[in-house]
Parts: structure tokens; sequence; C-alpha cells
């Protein structure tokens, strides 16, 4: 039998218990042993819950003892799991974690001192919950050159865009929807300014390159600048807006970007709807592949979180290789990346837009009066920044993907 420990029972921590109670059977014929949760560390009891005798509120008792062999932190935010982390593998205990926040700024740091200690540090469930994707670029990839990472990394986001777009309504009104139906916090800013999807982009982008890709380098806009009036653009030109999450290999070198985008209906990413989460990934061998499913929720991120669990289980005394260097990997600069960009404008500007931006496809929406939109060629965001400065009437521009 292998004993654990749980940081953390909040909604992960809870399913990470469910799941090791529920498909025990299961768990224990793929581990090869037993996985017995000993202890579980939270600053509140539970009177009434089984876990009650399991509680423990000093960490310190996880750390001294030596029948814990796995520690699974699933509290979230950088401290106090940082250290926590840590200690637990400076300790020989293996770890696993969800913690997107952690992976994307310590993750080059902690893998190094599990290989240091002949531990792991595994981390499926820091991006795309229970979608598999960490393990597949770490194992099954390998073969290929990734020139391209790009998904819907933001489950909360992605159900709102669909909304606005199937039903009309406006940020607002999908956001209290969203926020009623439990999917977006009260204090939304993590999901809607696209600093999740960042961190996710950040870790993904790491370990396709090898390198640490800081996430505080990427260019995020967010969605709540995105109307209405923009998707009756998309539903006439048969496209959709997501929140994309991209990095991508060119000639100059690595870009990445985290922003709403228009895709044609026929993009592999187009009908990833509600609260799915899709990974488009590109190898210069293997072409692309897509990994879809469910990328948040209770059960599915814990079932991530214990698939690491089983992986360290079967890989007790030994350190399962993940090249990611600390080495900071240097992306262009975001005003170099290329795209083709939708903008509306004020009726009146055609003839100026010509003029500054030459080919453009000029569209326009049922049901939009004063206005125009159009599509411009492949620019760089320097060379369309400096020509929509000169474009009196400009009201707002989406990248397109």
């Amino acid at each position: 039998m292998v004993n654990i420990a749980v940081l953390g029972y909040g909604t992960v921590g809870s399913g990470v218990v469910e799941v090791l109670t529920t498909n025990r059977e299961t768990i224990t014929k793929r581990a090869g042993e037993a996985i017995d949760v000993k202890y579980v560390l939270d600053l509140r009891d539970f009177p009434g819950d089984p876990i009650q005798e399991k509680i423990v509120h000093d960490y310190q008792v996880i750390l001294d003892d030596p029948e814990i062999k796995i520690v699974v932190e699933v509290m979230g935010g950088v401290e106090p799991a940082y250290t926590f982390v840590k200690k637990a593998l400076q300790a020989g205990k293996s770890v696993s974690t969800s913690n997107k926040e952690l992976v994307a700024k310590h993750g080059a740091e902690l893998l190094a001192l599990a290989d240091e200690k002949n531990v792991n540090f595994l981390f499926e469930a820091s991006v795309g919950g229970g979608i598999p994707i960490i393990r597949p670029l770490n194992q099954s990839l390998t073969a290929d050159e990734i020139d391209e990472i790009t998904g819907i990394l933001n489950g909360t986001t992605n159900y709102m865009l669909t909304k606005m777009d199937t039903s009309g309504a406006d940020y607002d009104a999908v956001l209290k929807e969203a926020q009623d139906k439990g999917y977006a916090e009260r204090h939304p800013e993590a999901d809607v300014e696209g600093y999740d999807a960042c961190r996710k982009i950040a870790i993904l982008t790491s370990l396709a390159y090898g390198m640490q890709v800081d996430y505080e380098d990427i260019h995020t806009e967010g969605i709540t600048h995105i109307t209405e009036t923009d998707f009756k653009y998309a539903k006439a030109m048969n496209m959709g807006i997501k929140l994309l999450g991209t990095s991508r290999r060119e000639e100059d070198g690595l870009f990445a970007l985290v922003a709403p985008m228009m895709i044609a209906h026929d993009h592999p990413l187009y009908s990833v709807n509600d609260v799915f989460n899709a990974i488009l990934v590109k190898g210069n061998a293997l072409g692309d592949v897509m990994f879809y499913g469910k990328g948040a929720g209770k059960l599915p991120t814990a079932s991530a979180v214990v698939s690491d669990v089983v992986d360290e289980v079967k890989h007790m005394g030994t350190h399962i290789m993940t090249i990611w260097q600390p080495q900071k990997l240097h992306l262009v600069e975001y005003t170099l990346y290329k795209s083709r960009f939708f903008v509306r404008a004020k009726n009146g500007t055609e003839d100026k837009a010509r003029a500054l931006f030459g080919n453009i496809a000029i569209c326009h929406a049922e049901g939009v009066d004063g206005e125009y939109g159009f599509v411009t060629e492949p620019m760089t965001v320097g060379d369309f920044e400096e020509k929509k400065s000169q474009l009196d009437g400009f009201i707002v521009r989406i990248f397109m993907n």
C-alpha cells in the first residue's frame, strides 16, 4: 500500500478522495498496489464527513511521516503551495498538482529538484482539467518538432462566448448567467481578462520547447470588449469568436499570444462550445492533432490528478524525465506578430481604410447601422497599430486566426 496526503479539501481535493474511493479496485490494478489517503491538510474541520478522521492542520505532520510517499497539492495559488511542494520534494516525496499558477511560475525549478531527489513532480491537471495534454507533449509527441500550439484553454470564457453567439445576449448578461451557474467566480478577472489562459499557454509552450516561458511576457487580452455586434459580423462572415491561447514557431523565433480571435467555420476549434476546452498541436511530422474534453470541474480535474498519482506509484524510485530547463526562452516582440485583422469603423471612412490598409474585404452585418467591417491582409501588429491610428472612425479590432 502507498500512503498519500492531500493538501486542500476544496472542490478538487474532495474530488481526488472521491475518485480514489469510487474507482479503488481499478486504480489498484493499474498502479500495482493500493493507494490510501492517510492525511488531508485543511484549515477547516468537516464534522460529520468521514474525511474528518484524516484531517490535519499542521503540514509538518505530513512532512515528518516517512509513510507518506506522495503529496497531492490542490490548494491553488503560489503560496503556501510553493513552500509546501518544495519541502515535500526535498523530503523525498513525489508531488502531483493541479495548480497552474504554481507550475507556470516555478515548474522548471521544481522539476529540477524532483530530478535531484529521484522523485517526481507531475502536473497533468494544471492545463485542460481532465484533458490529457501534458503527458502526450512529454511522452507521445517526442519525435516531432512542435510548430504551433493553439487552444481554447478556459471553460468560463468559452461558455460566455458561446452564449453570446447563440442567444445574442450581451457580455454583462452572459457573465451573470455564468456566475449563477457556478462557471464564473464572483470576481471573474482571472478568466475574463485572459490571465488563466495565459498561464496555461505558458506551461504548454515551456514543455513544447524545453525552456522557461514567463507568462508575464505573453501579450494577453480578455473578452470584456467583445460585444453582440462583433458576433453579428462574425455570423455574416460564417465565422466564430473564441478566446485562444497560441504559441507558434516562425523564422523570426517564437510568438505567444492570448486574445479573442475570429476563426472560420472549418477550423478544428470552431465547434468547441460551452465549457469544453480543446488544444490543437501542430507537429512537423505528425501534422495536426487535437485534444478535447471538459477543461474544468471537480471530477475531470481530480481524474487527471489521480492519473499522476498512479504514474508516480508505478515509477517509485525512478524519475520521469521532463525537459523544461530554467533558462528563459525569449519571445519575439509582440509588435512583430503577423495576423489578419477584423476591423469595425464608422461609415464614410471606406476610402481612407483602403488607402491605409490596401486590399481589404468590406463586410456588413444585418441589423448594424452607421458602421461597416473590413478584413485586412496579413500584417504585423506594429504596422496595423500605425495605420489604425490614422483611421478616424475606428471602433474595434479583433485578431483573425
